[in-house]
């Protein structure tokens, strides 16, 4: 009996040293896609993007808006003077521009909110797979995602990856950003010299 309980705890310290040897092998960091987003200077330039948009759109409605402002006070001004009648169908006629502009302004934010999903979904997209590509060239095992969506309850910090990728995300952004811009330099550089 001694024997046997002898080679079992032979056989199970030999198991557990194996499986020790396998967890050092094994290797596992995790980003803050919180903090990815708000560092991430593609990301910011999208928002900047559709900020500035939504900004412009927002003056052309807002003369519309003034505009109708102005109807209004002169309708409260002339509804005693031209009669029920005539401010009943005025009335009608400014509820009506109302509702326009109220439509109008739900349009504005519907596009803005559809064109900035597919640039950041876009962006999301491209984020994942440089991670993936980051985390086979760097031989981690699992990257995971932290923050607004979290998917790790708890981390060591020492496995926080974020700033790393951060950086190299902006640098090449910056990099691709720079080869654009000169491309689009060249094409102008040559549309001038055909004109």
């Amino acid at each position: 009996m001694k024997k046997s309980i002898l080679v079992f705890g032979l056989l199970l310290a030999m198991a557990s040293c194996d499986k020790a040897a396998d967890q050092k092998d094994f290797k596992t960091a995790y980003v803050d896609t919180s903090k990815l987003l708000e560092e991430y200077t593609e990301a910011k330039d999208i928002e900047e993007k559709y900020k500035s948009k939504g900004e412009e759109m927002g003056k052309q409605l807002e003369a519309e808006v003034v505009r109708f402002r102005s109807e209004a006070a002169a309708f409260q001004k002339n509804a005693q003077t031209y009669g029920p009648q005539w401010a009943q169908q005025k009335g009608a006629e400014l509820q009506q521009k109302e509702q326009e502009l109220s439509y109008a302004q739900q349009a504005i934010l519907r596009q803005l909110q559809e064109e900035s999903g597919k640039e950041m979904d876009s962006l999301v997209k491209d984020v994942k797979k440089f991670i993936k590509e980051y985390g086979k060239e760097k031989g981690y095992n699992y990257i995971y995602g932290t923050g607004d969506a979290a998917t790790v309850l708890y981390a060591k910090e020492e496995y926080d990856i974020t700033n790393e990728v951060v950086k190299l995300l902006n640098e090449k952004y910056k990099s691709s950003s720079s080869a654009d811009k000169k491309e689009e330099k060249a094409e102008a550089k040559a549309d001038s010299t055909k004109k």
